[in-house]
């Protein structure tokens, strides 16, 4: 299932063992090489809040991501840059995919990446979400690109095959794809169907501030 990235980010973090948020994430960790978010950074009560030290959670460790939010066993699936060579070689670049300007190999200007679609279960970025500039904005005010039409990825740009195979993104599809999730297995944290007259206790999925 493709789900928009930004969606992703303040979700809860659920824990089966605890049987209720232990925190919520922060940032995207996305490796440039191949563009597979390969972490979240954390924020909540129990988590270290300095990004340089914070726990992280590893995207092989996430059991779902659900509307309730991102499930895993416990918080002992945590872990933190220090603890995971590869995490700390990808956070040390510095890499930032949503501002990155998207040109084509010609040296077209299509525009500025403001957000993306990402693979459910493999993480990996599917499909950029390029802002058009004004006045190419005035015909199709937001393209995606397809992930297999990019060429190179810079600190700077994004470099692609051509800009024929862009498409315009219909905000219903954007907000669907959000909204649209798939489990792979039983969800406890999955809300029930209620009748008008009862009530749903939503306590145990809110962070205690």
């Amino acid at each position: 299932m493709l789900l928009v990235g930004s969606k992703v980010i303040g979700m809860p973090v659920l824990s089966l063992h605890v049987g209720g948020a232990i925190a919520r994430t922060r940032t995207a960790v996305i490796d440039p090489e191949d563009l597979k978010i390969i972490a979240y950074t954390l924020e909540g009560p129990i988590i270290k809040n300095d990004p340089e030290v914070g726990d992280m959670l590893s995207t092989d460790d996430v059991r779902e991501i659900s509307n309730s939010g991102l499930i895993v066993d416990s918080a002992d699936r945590f872990t933190t840059r220090e603890d995971v060579i590869h995490f700390d070689e990808v956070m040390s670049l510095g890499f930032n995919l949503v501002g990155l300007k998207v040109v084509t190999t010609d040296g077209k200007k299509l525009g500025k990446v403001i957000d993306y679609t990402l693979d459910s279960g493999s993480f990996m970025v599917y499909q950029l979400i390029v802002d058009r500039p004004f006045m190419s904005s005035l015909i199709d005010p937001e393209l995606t690109i397809n992930r297999s039409q990019i060429v190179e990825i810079d600190d700077y740009k994004v470099t692609i095959k051509h800009d024929k195979a862009q498409v315009k993104v219909p905000k219903a599809e954007k907000k669907k794809a959000a909204e649209e999730f798939v489990p792979n297995f039983t969800n406890p944290f999955r809300k029930p169907a209620y009748t008008e007259e009862e009530s749903i206790d939503d306590s145990s999925s809110e962070i205690s501030e």
